[in-house]
């Protein structure tokens, strides 16, 4: 065919790769040739801006979206957290309407936005805490993220706009505490990511009459990223009840190791602002407290990087002020939740002892429920420790009812077997 010298080319890049396109011009020795190369060069640069487009708009096409919740956190008698994700960054708000006849698109409904001293937050988790409800009230709700396109000096471009549905489906729920009266509420711990387990263990529970469900700690390995959170248990957890069923976390050990471990709280606040806090519920309180971690801050498996006794300490502080309050002193069952169990052995479980059974003991603790052990055990009540304590098994669940006759505790395994129960009266 000849040979032709090169006198031009167009470079083309999509999707990060390279494509070049060469033309080469033609002779008068050749015109079969040249009008050949003429038409390949068409071609070429044809199908390569067909190329090149479609990596655009195939970015174009990925819209924002929600990516995992929402789930409820916090719940109380006047306020809840509502918390979710996007797969890019955006604002976020909830719509809040009372549960009533109206179809959610009769009003405008109020807003209530992610923010944080006056500004909104821009990110991919989105975290509204709704304050000054009514208690025992249940209310519907829709969560929005709009994306943020770009913010340059003091102008910011929007993107699209996702949103939870309330069109084509019932808008999502929830109910305040605050009702007196029995409830039932239900406990698992060490899952370790096993969502198999988490969904035998949870189909037990008549999740949508649950007064809430506890997650008593080691839900996953070790804090890595995100996706191990919502992969390791809460998407499972989200489409079970997380949406309309409050779930409150006591934090385990392996949720302190990792480097996502500081990130906790972001996704499981809790109430006031610590991972300590107590609540109540019809005629019972508890008292949610973080063990941290089992071996001396030195261990060599923590690199230096906790400060767990000085955290201890300080639980046990707030712990010997939350006892002499009303909400405390007034409820006829008062029930401790933790993930390491007070006991004689482990440094995390002797500092649990010194530091939190001395004030639990004066302060008429009726239950202590524990994890950790990977094994059921109850250990009763002594005098060194007070109470009862229901070390709970990685494979079993209690189911507890509490009414103004009793509070009862029932352990069942994932076939289902009743393994023991305990009743407080």
């Amino acid at each position: 065919m000849g040979t032709f010298p090169i006198q031009n080319f167009f470079l083309f890049t999509a999707r990060n790769k390279m494509i070049v396109i060469i033309l080469m011009p033609s002779t008068k020795k050749n015109m079969k040739t040249a009008q050949l190369q003429k038409h390949l060069s068409l071609f070429c640069i044809t199908f390569c801006l067909f190329l090149f487009a479609g990596a655009f708009s195939g970015n174009a096409q990925e819209q924002i979206k929600i990516s995992h919740g929402p789930y409820l956190q916090a719940m109380t008698d006047s306020g809840v957290s509502i918390i979710w994700t996007t797969n890019k960054p955006a604002t976020g708000w909830v719509e809040l309407a009372p549960d009533d006849s109206s179809h959610f698109y009769q009003s405008e409904r109020p807003q209530f936005f992610c923010t944080a001293n006056g500004l909104k937050n821009v990110g991919t988790i989105h975290q509204v805490h709704l304050k000054n409800l009514l208690p025992n009230t249940r209310y519907r709700y829709r969560v929005y993220s709009q994306e943020v396109l770009k913010h340059e000096f003091v102008y910011v471009h929007y993107g699209n706009v996702a949103a939870t549905g309330v069109y084509r489906k019932k808008p999502l729920t929830f109910t305040t505490h605050g009702r007196p009266g029995p409830f039932e509420f239900a406990v698992v711990n060490d899952i370790h990511e096993r969502n198999n387990v988490l969904k035998q263990l949870l189909s037990q529970v008549d999740l949508a009459n649950a007064g809430f469900i506890v997650f008593n700690g080691d839900m996953i390995n070790a804090s890595m990223n995100e996706e191990q959170v919502f992969g390791g248990f809460m998407d499972t957890a989200t489409a079970l009840f997380a949406s309309e069923t409050p779930m409150y976390y006591a934090r385990g050990n392996h949720e302190t190791r990792g480097p996502f471990a500081s990130e906790f709280a972001r996704y499981f606040p809790g109430i006031g602002g610590n991972l300590y806090y107590m609540f109540t519920k019809g005629n019972a309180c508890f008292i949610v407290l973080d063990g941290g971690e089992d071996k001396p801050d030195s261990d060599i498996e923590y690199s230096g990087i906790t400060d767990m006794d000085n955290y201890r300490t300080e639980q046990a502080n707030w712990l010997a002020k939350v006892v002499q309050t009303d909400a405390f002193k007034n409820a006829k069952y008062k029930i401790a939740i933790c993930h390491i169990p007070p006991a004689d052995g482990w440094h995390g479980n002797q500092e649990i002892k010194k530091k939190w059974v001395p004030v639990l003991n004066k302060a008429g603790i009726n239950i202590f429920i524990a994890a950790h052990e990977h094994r059921h055990r109850i250990q009763k009540s002594s005098g060194a420790i007070q109470f009862p304590v229901i070390v709970n098994s990685n494979n079993n669940i209690i189911k507890a009812s509490i009414s103004e006759k009793e509070a009862r505790f029932r352990i069942f395994d994932t076939a289902g077997k009743l393994v023991d129960e305990w009743v407080v009266q």
